[in-house]
């Protein structure tokens, strides 16, 4: 660890750290709101079949996710361990997200192979990038409260991404394509991959890494695997990512299904996602103020049993009800967007947690982790949906029957509910209060200090 680990950081620095993901959220969110409907809709895919590629490719990232966390907490330069990935894979990032919204014209098993073959590329570069990113919160600062602060920063930026892709992507996709739905895409995520790399690149020159691994620290990737898997306060935030990205991916994933099929007024599509991404924002900005009065696991219990209650309510509303399911839609958002901050603030201090208790640290294992629980949890919510409404007899860019309208309510209401409540209920068994993590952290300074 370095001097000034407690220190505050310059709001110029938590600006620069948290524009990154406005640019990993160009991605993202157009997978988590797009990716499913484009497979279906645009490249011709079945339901069932997209939604089972997004889950089977998750394999890939079970090795891939915690590979490059053991990577990047060995590398050594003289920019730090984690920030040289996010100077040069920004460009790479933006090539595999063309090719995945890419529709060669092959029989329906070439398309199958064609679809696993870039999802599959496009992950495996946005890991090279975003766990560094995601390690880099961990050891910029050592104080609680300013990391919940910067990574606040982060997931307000990562909403403004997302309400940035959810208003404009439909319309870029139509105005660059000229008509031709398939170029349009192309051309679309060009354009996000190239303002990607540039906010990457904006990381790089504005962020400083300040925590080091203890000097004497010779460990394999083995003991960094061990070492997570007897951290509890890690373990209940593996299994509570994975649940809380069913809910978020379901809700967002399903969201276009419900506007277009149910509702029947495709044209709201982009101001009811972009209402939501706006309550997220403003979710994750009040997060620092909310920690200041309420532990993080209350907090989290609170807002997921909020979460699960509103969104079973959301089963409810008639389709003919838009104010009334727009409201509710923001408010679930509301309660919804300080679960990333709180998340993520909490992995950097479980980080801390291993290096109290072992005298070995691996931050970035810890959070590649954490994000391949979050893949997974997207990929499961994709699944469900492709699952569901291929069962209930979904077909693409037609009137859907009662069976699949009711399928498609019930994916962005029940099911994300009550997997919000599972989450507030793993919550209870998270054992790093503020009492416990103020001692772990002054501990740390000192040892520091007599090294």
């Amino acid at each position: 660890m370095a001097n000034g680990i407690l220190a505050k950081i310059s709001l110029k620095e938590k600006i620069g750290y948290g524009i990154g993901d406005l640019g990993f959220n160009f991605y993202w969110a157009n997978i988590s709101a797009f990716l499913l409907i484009f497979y279906t809709d645009v490249f011709g895919i079945s339901a069932a079949a997209a939604g089972t590629m997004m889950l089977v490719t998750k394999i890939v990232d079970a090795f891939t996710d915690p590979a490059m966390g053991a990577l990047a907490d060995r590398t050594k330069s003289k920019f730090g361990n984690f920030r040289p990935y996010l100077l040069y894979a920004g460009l790479p990032m933006a090539a595999a997200g063309v090719l995945t919204y890419t529709t060669p014209d092959l029989a329906e098993n070439g398309k199958l192979i064609w679809a696993y073959g870039t999802y599959t590329l496009m992950m495996m570069v946005y890991t090279v990038l975003n766990i560094p990113y995601s390690a880099l919160s961990g050891v910029i600062t050592a104080e609680s409260q300013e990391r919940t602060t910067l990574i606040s920063f982060r997931f307000i930026a990562a909403f403004s991404g997302t309400i940035i892709v959810n208003f404009f992507t439909l319309d870029l996709v139509d105005v660059l394509g000229k008509g031709n739905e398939t170029l349009g895409w192309q051309l679309t995520m060009a354009l996000y991959g190239i303002a990607a790399a540039i906010v990457f690149t904006i990381v790089f020159f504005s962020t400083k890494e300040r925590i080091t691994s203890p000097p004497k620290q010779n460990t394999n990737v083995a003991s960094d695997i061990k070492d997570l898997f007897q951290n509890k306060p890690w373990l209940v935030l593996f299994s509570l990512a994975l649940i809380i990205m069913i809910t978020i991916t379901m809700r967002a994933g399903a969201s276009i299904y419900y506007v277009k099929y149910y509702v029947e007024r495709p044209e709201l599509i982009k101001y009811f996602l972009t209402a939501y991404g706006i309550a997220l924002a403003v979710g994750a900005a009040i997060t620092p103020m909310l920690t200041k009065f309420i532990d993080k696991k209350r907090l989290m219990v609170y807002l997921m049993s909020a979460t699960g209650i509103l969104s079973i309510a959301f089963f409810f509303i008639p389709k003919d009800a838009v104010w009334l399911m727009f409201t509710l839609h923001v408010f679930i958002g509301l309660v919804l967007g300080p679960k990333s901050p709180l998340a993520f603030s909490m992995y950097a201090d479980t980080a801390d947690y291993t290096e109290w208790k072992t005298g070995r640290r691996a931050t970035a294992m810890t959070f590649s982790a954490a994000n391949f629980s979050q893949k997974l949890g997207g990929a499961l919510a994709s699944f469900i949906i492709g699952t569901v409404l291929a069962s209930l007899g979904y077909v693409a860019n037609e009137a859907q029957s009662d069976a699949s309208q009711t399928g498609i309510v019930v994916v962005i209401s029940v099911i994300p509910g009550v997997f919000a409540l599972l989450a507030a209920f793993i919550m209870r068994f998270y054992t790093l209060n503020n009492v416990l993590l103020e001692k772990v952290q002054l501990e740390l300074k000192e040892r520091k200090e007599k090294e």
